[in-house]
């Protein structure tokens, strides 16, 4: 696709192919990283990342633009695997490249593929991306929060001790051993959530294939011998964050206090890894989770926001 005319004498292109050449895959993770810089948060989410890396996937198209003759300028990516759901998007233009209109070409090159059928995210809410949204027909849909709590010595002795429910037991995670029924408990804890529950072998050796990965702040919780619930923590060294990254309870469990335990667990982990600040995200519409999260000490830091069209 080609758009002539944003601005005298030149032309951009959009390339939208099913996977992207190593060379191409690193190059716009660099552009990720420089908007981020620039931004404060990626554009682009983990898992969006990850994409990028593993090869073609099904249901997942990237939208590269270059200003010609070969400037990359832009990137977006277009997942429709959900069954129910418009297809979800993500889009990221390079600083100092942004008010010539690649936004836009991008979002309606979205709109062309997705049949006018979207979700698009933005991550961190900023004024560019409403009014994108606004100009695209996209309305507010989603809004999930990115909530915080100091994790200092004073903070985290306010941790309450983990009270497990009679015959749960608590262990880490061994790679390998315990993919699959790993997997088993998060669809089952997610069946309502189709970007978490829809996980599959693929998505888990992404993430263990991570720099970041490490099973000892992975803990899997048992009873009988059956895996009933997890809280898996991700350390960002070079932000100095402990991240809640997934706490999941099997239905079964719903309502026993294994959550607010595994939660508790994990965040006794990160506080001993000597980091200075918990995160973790969550809907805006959970309130209950919310609320739980509120009363261990967390706080909004800041808001993503998903647009979708109307149809």
């Amino acid at each position: 696709m080609t758009d002539v005319g944003h601005e005298p004498g030149q032309a951009r292109r959009i390339d939208i192919v099913d996977e992207l050449t190593p060379d191409v895959a690193s190059e716009v993770l660099e552009l990720i990283a420089e908007a981020a810089r620039a931004d404060g948060q990626p554009a682009v989410s983990e898992q969006g990342r990850l994409r990028l890396r593993s090869g073609s996937r099904t249901g997942v198209r990237h939208l590269v633009l270059r200003e010609e003759p070969d400037a990359l300028a832009g990137y977006a990516q277009l997942e429709d695997t959900d069954p129910v759901e418009a297809p979800a998007a993500e889009l990221v233009v390079r600083p100092g490249w942004r008010g010539l209109g690649h936004g836009r070409a991008l979002g309606h090159a979205l709109l062309g593929e997705s049949g006018k059928r979207l979700r698009v995210w933005a991550h961190g809410g900023h004024a560019a991306a409403r009014h994108l949204a606004q100009v695209l027909g996209l309305s507010l849909f989603r809004e999930l929060r990115q909530l915080r709590r100091p994790l200092g010595e004073r903070a985290a002795a306010e941790i309450a001790e983990p009270t497990l429910p009679p015959g749960v037991r608590v262990r880490t995670f061994r790679p390998g051993e315990d993919d699959a029924a790993w997997l088993a408990v998060n669809a089952a804890a997610f069946a309502h959530h189709p970007e978490q529950g829809s996980l599959a072998q693929r998505d888990l050796d992404d993430r263990k294939g991570e720099e970041w990965f490490d099973p000892a702040g992975f803990f899997l919780a048992e009873r009988d011998g059956r895996l009933v619930g997890f809280h898996w923590t991700k350390v960002h060294r070079e932000e100095g964050l402990g991240e809640v990254y997934v706490v999941g309870v099997h239905p079964d469990e719903q309502g026993s206090g294994l959550g607010k335990a595994l939660t508790a667990i994990g965040l006794r982990h990160l506080a001993g890894c000597e980091l200075p600040t918990a995160m973790l995200y969550v809907d805006a519409d959970n309130v209950a989770a919310v609320t739980v999260y509120e009363r261990l000490g967390f706080t909004t830091y800041e808001t993503d926001l998903m647009y979708r069209t109307e149809t």
